[in-house]
């Protein structure tokens, strides 16, 4: 096998293994929100709290990864198992004490997965020369999401409910599984020796990870309720199942944009500028009234949505000098608490004033402040010299 091939090979393991585990086992619940209250098993307060448990075993796994010495590749895969196995799980009860367990699970699991499998494409494809295939990883969650909306829309045609879609998301997660998992490492670990992985986390590092919090919080009310919205602007018709899979397209888009014109700016101001962007395309779907509002903020929180990963773990790598799994696990430790924060608002957004208009205007601000403090406030190192 020629190196390209081989570095093709680690390209599509790692993208296939988050189309797996984020596209599927994770955002799978998106367009399932609105089947599971159709079929009386959520409401709109619950569907949050359902989310949130998966955020917190997101944020769970991020710190222990963040503080792992070894057993990467053990806990890589026992992550992917454990998430295809809750999501066909999750067909079997509509017990929601056990849905929020198995989105735990799934988050947990999620978390693993996504930061190992990440560590170790970026350091071996930027090892072997190849930044492109290693950026190209990053679509996994984006391409997930597609096909988990047009698992959603094909199913929605045939009036499947939601226990029988919980059993077709977990189906197709275990056949993509079963495609890679010969292919993951064996062995992995940190590529820092363990003096340089006891580093204490820098000031600047510090100011990213707080400003990637406002990240999470900022874009996951949309990419959490963006199907149920859809539903309630086209009750009844098959056009709100067109969102979801456009929201993954314009992620693919936005990782896309970085591969193609990243090198060409300052990743400083790529990163401010797309968090604004995206700051503004959450806001879309309050300010701008009907498809309209909900067309711009679907493809603005999408091209946000992976690109803004992209770039900050990019920037990470050019402020602190860190091993990448720790600083990654720090980073999505971050994100992850934005995450569950969200849901979190919106549960009680809904309880105070019935609707999610208030809590996305606080997410959208503050992705809007998250992009001024990138530039504000994180110097670069030549700037401390």
């Amino acid at each position: 096998m020629s190196s390209r091939q081989h570095n093709i090979k680690i390209m599509l393991t790692g993208l296939l293994t988050l189309v797996t585990v984020m596209g599927i086992g994770r955002f799978s619940l998106t367009p399932q929100i609105p089947v599971m209250i159709g079929d009386g098993y959520l409401t709109l307060s619950s569907a949050g709290i359902l989310a949130a448990m998966n955020y917190i075993g997101y944020l769970a796994g991020a710190l222990h990864v963040s503080r792992m010495k070894s057993g990467h590749a053990g806990y890589l895969k026992a992550g992917i198992c454990a998430t295809v196995l809750v999501t066909l799980l999750s067909g079997a009860t509509s017990s929601f004490v056990l849905q929020c367990l198995f989105r735990l699970v799934a988050g947990i699991g999620g978390a693993w997965a996504l930061i190992i499998v990440t560590s170790w494409t970026q350091l071996t494809l930027a090892g072997n020369r190849a930044p492109r295939l290693s950026a190209a990883v990053f679509t996994g969650p984006g391409v997930g999401i597609t096909l988990s909306g047009i698992l959603a829309w094909a199913m929605g045609l045939r009036h499947l409910d939601s226990a029988s879609a919980w059993y077709v998301y977990g189906a197709v997660a275990l056949l993509i599984s079963l495609m890679t998992f010969r292919y993951l490492p064996a062995t992995f670990g940190p590529a820092q020796g363990a003096g340089e992985s006891e580093k204490p986390v820098g000031s600047e590092l510090k100011k990213l990870v707080a400003i990637y919090t406002l990240a999470g919080f900022g874009y996951i009310l949309p990419a959490t309720f963006l199907a149920q919205m859809a539903h309630s602007a086209f009750p009844g018709g098959d056009l709100a199942a067109f969102f979801w899979p456009l929201f993954g397209l314009s992620a693919v888009a936005g990782v896309v944009m970085v591969i193609l014109f990243a090198a060409r700016f300052n990743t400083q101001i790529s990163l401010a500028a797309m968090m604004v962007l995206q700051g503004l395309g959450v806001a879309a779907a309050v300010v701008l009234p009907g498809a309209v509002g909900l067309l711009c903020s679907t493809v603005l929180t999408g091209l946000g949505f992976l690109s803004i990963m992209q770039l900050t773990m990019r920037f990470a790598r050019e402020i602190s000098s860190g091993s990448l799994a720790k600083n990654v696990g720090l980073l999505t430790s971050g994100y992850a608490t934005g995450q569950l924060v969200g849901p979190l608002v919106s549960s009680a957004s809904v309880a105070l004033f019935g609707s999610l208009h208030e809590a996305i205007l606080l997410a959208a601000a503050g992705l809007v402040l998250g992009g001024i403090g990138v530039v504000t406030l994180i110097r670069r190192p030549a700037e401390r010299n």
